[in-house]
């Protein structure tokens, strides 16, 4: 029976310290760190850049998310979204996620460093401060515009893929970092429609907030139609092909369906569908990047 319990114990304290990694969002993130890898080279990546490469960009999301948990902990207590998470239930003391979150960015420069290459390790380190440091503790609290300026950590992730496998900071990598920096606003301001009461218990400057819901659906459209146009530059410029643009245009067309619609449907569900959407549509559109990259060579082999 005892041995029972310690079991049980040790399961949940690991979900917990995982939980603190905010596994879905780093698996986006990580997810579009290894289609700049694959982007950045016409063949197969190495095999120890997409290991080690993976796994230090992978470590280094984790260390942010981290490091959001433990300073966003006392406003978590107060908010619906947030108040289950292990930092406001008791489950991990603060000091243990603050150790915690130092040995995952600490390993995962030293991966990046001495396995993969210098400027990926800096350019990672970058955006690890910028999204932990200057948004978290700092533009979040101080600006409605914080999700836009913040923005551009979080469209880091292929960039750094891309150095992963080149060494150097390539402008067609900027593209990818110009899609997910189009992508934020809208994809964060719809949750922030959905959880504005939350938002404002705990007097976070977040639009809907400050400026009010019908100011913010507004801009999700301004920001959805900059995000399609954007979308299709990787076409544009020759990067990619018309299988991308196909779809490019569709997962855009139906981003600017929900975006429109909320202009006059302004049901909160809506909101949240939308910013369902948004992941979905960022999802598929590295995966048409990703297929479209290799359909050249596919062609030669068939």
């Amino acid at each position: 029976m005892k041995e029972k319990t310690v079991t049980e114990t040790s399961s949940v304290a690991w979900q917990d310290y995982l939980a603190l990694c905010k596994p879905k969002v780093v698996s986006l993130i990580v997810f579009t760190a290894i289609v700049g890898m694959f982007l950045a080279t016409p063949a197969m990546v190495p095999w120890d850049v997409l290991i080690y490469g993976t796994l230090g960009i992978g470590l280094a999301a984790s260390s942010a998310a981290a490091i959001n948990h433990i300073v966003d902990h006392r406003i978590d207590t107060i908010m619906a979204r947030t108040k289950k998470r292990p930092l406001p239930e008791g489950k991990v003391s603060v000091l243990n996620a603050i150790i915690f979150a130092w040995f995952l960015g600490t390993i995962s420069m030293g991966i990046l460093a001495f396995l993969v290459n210098p400027l990926t390790a800096a350019l990672t380190a970058a955006s690890l401060i910028g999204y932990a440091f200057i948004y978290t503790m700092y533009l979040k609290r101080a600006t409605p515009q914080n999700i836009v300026i913040g923005g551009a950590a979080g469209a880091a992730p292929p960039v750094l893929g891309w150095t992963a496998v080149t060494g150097t900071l390539d402008p067609n990598s900027l593209l990818l970092f110009l899609i997910i920096f189009a992508w934020t606003p809208p994809h964060f301001w719809a949750l922030a429609i959905y959880r504005r009461e939350d938002y404002a218990k705990v007097d976070m400057p977040m639009l809907p907030v400050t400026h009010g819901v019908e100011f913010t659906r507004l801009h999700i459209l301004l920001y959805t139609i900059i995000m399609f146009l954007v979308s299709l530059l990787p076409y544009l410029v020759g990067m990619s092909g018309l299988f991308y643009l196909v779809g490019a245009v569709l997962l855009g067309g139906g981003f600017l369906y929900y975006a429109i619609r909320m202009q006059y449907d302004h049901a909160d569900r809506l909101a949240m569908q939308t910013f369902s959407y948004s992941l979905i549509y960022l999802m598929f559109m590295f995966a048409f990047l990703l297929i479209d990259h290799y359909i050249p060579l596919i062609s030669k082999i068939i």
